[in-house]
């Protein structure tokens, strides 16, 4: 075998190879649907590890630290012959059934891309070089840390529109995201800041969020958006809907009709889109870069390229612009493509996906959330119930779950997050 094949350090066998890009939901799922299977399985990640991205914005607001919310992505392949490697991908040849990443090439009969999604600044660059994004572990870390850090910085100030200027949070983008980030940094301000910082005036804190759209959780029911709305200004956050951000210099945010907010902080969660891939050809792509697949979730114009997740556009009569970016959709993708991947090797006919939406929930704070399940819609207590428990049950590891729990349970019972340490990176020059 010529050493090109070998670059992975991968060995070669009779069994097809299906080589999955991204440990995410999807990802992870598709890898354990088949390794049992009479496949080669090998699953590319830029990290080793597997983020329950749904409870991120914990970590940002000192609730969980980013172990308790990430699972080795070996640990979970112990004892089932995935070949697991820590490589980013930056070329598919689809002409050679060959991939390239930064660590080498490797062959593949079948090439499953679960690549997920980034954040989308929606062209306006200076936004994106200013704002703060929450996508992966060190993302939620930066937050903590420049909130914390401002406070602290907002000691040493004398002016009181200085000192505002370090106290106020600005979160753009109302979808479930926003929304929790919202409600976790406004019950930080009631419970948790004014213990630590005694000098400080909460009243010279705005926690401010704002969308673009008519309403809160667009995703959601109407009453889901009422109630959240509802909650938020309760806990004393100041929500500006049908009001997009035009600009922001890094202390300065700019709004429609020459109105300005003076504020350090602003967290960016106002929308996603997907990477590019090189090789794939252009006309394989739709809206928000994603990659138009068929309802087996083949790619547009390649017969052994899939892709399932957030990156992959399929299209139906009830979701003419393609399926929610939610993990219940790139599960349910990768449940459908094992079993399609099984047939194809058999020539036998493939199952169509067909999605099962089994209801949106959002939390705003204790005791507040909202739910839009298939039979019911409910709010308060019970959907707050609801909530952590299917979230605590979906984080992988038992270990993982047992933190989580210890967290949450600690948190309830003082009203504290203990995690408040601002732990930075000490550059040698």
């Amino acid at each position: 075998m010529s050493l090109k094949k070998y670059l992975l350090n991968i060995p070669e066998t009779a069994e097809k190879r299906i080589v999955i890009v991204g440990g995410g939901f999807g990802g992870l799922k598709l890898a354990l649907k088949l390794y049992k299977k009479k496949f080669q399985i090998v699953l590319l990640d830029k990290n080793n590890y597997h983020l329950f991205q749904p409870l991120l914005y914990q970590v940002a607001m000192s609730g969980l630290e980013p172990s308790a919310i990430s699972f080795p992505l070996r640990k979970v392949f112990q004892k089932t012959g995935i070949h697991f490697r820590m490589a980013e991908l930056e070329t598919v040849i689809p002409s050679d059934n060959e991939l390239v990443t930064n660590i080498g090439r490797l062959k593949y009969d079948y090439l499953v891309l679960a690549t997920g999604a980034k954040t989308n600044f929606f062209n306006q660059d200076q936004i994106e070089k200013y704002a703060l994004q929450m996508k992966s572990a060190p993302d939620a870390l930066f937050i903590r840390n420049r909130v914390l850090e401002n406070f602290e910085k907002a000691l040493n100030k004398i002016s009181e529109e200085d000192i505002k200027s370090y106290l106020n949070v600005a979160i753009i983008g109302g979808g479930p995201t926003g929304v929790e980030l919202a409600g976790a940094m406004a019950e930080m301000k009631k419970y948790v800041l004014p213990k630590d910082y005694p000098e400080l005036d909460m009243h010279n804190m705005k926690i401010m969020l704002f969308e673009a759209s008519p309403r809160l959780l667009s995703g959601m029911s109407e009453s889901a958006s009422a109630s959240a709305l509802k909650y938020l200004i309760n806990l004393g956050v100041e929500v500006f809907t049908g009001t997009p951000v035009q600009d922001y210099d890094g202390t300065i945010l700019s709004l429609p009709g020459g109105a300005s907010i003076d504020v350090k902080t602003v967290i960016w969660a106002a929308g996603i889109n997907s990477a590019r891939i090189d090789g794939i050809d252009d006309r394989s792509y739709g809206r928000n870069n994603r990659l138009l697949v068929n309802s087996v979730n083949q790619v547009s114009g390649y017969e052994n390229i899939f892709a399932i997740g957030d990156n992959a556009l399929m299209t139906a009569s009830s979701y003419p612009n393609g399926h929610p970016q939610v993990a219940q959709v790139a599960l349910q993708q990768a449940h459908y493509l094992a079993y399609n991947l099984r047939q194809l090797t058999k020539n036998r006919p493939l199952k169509p996906f067909h999605y099962t939406d089994k209801g949106s929930l959002a939390t705003v704070g204790r005791h507040l959330a909202v739910a839009d399940l298939p039979f019911a819609r409910f709010k308060g207590y019970f959907a707050w119930l609801l909530w952590s428990i299917v979230h605590l049950f979906s984080i992988v590891g038992v270990k993982n779950k047992l933190i989580v729990l210890l967290n949450w349970s600690w948190k309830y019972l003082t009203y504290d997050q203990s995690l408040r340490l601002l732990v930075k990176h000490k550059s040698k020059n």
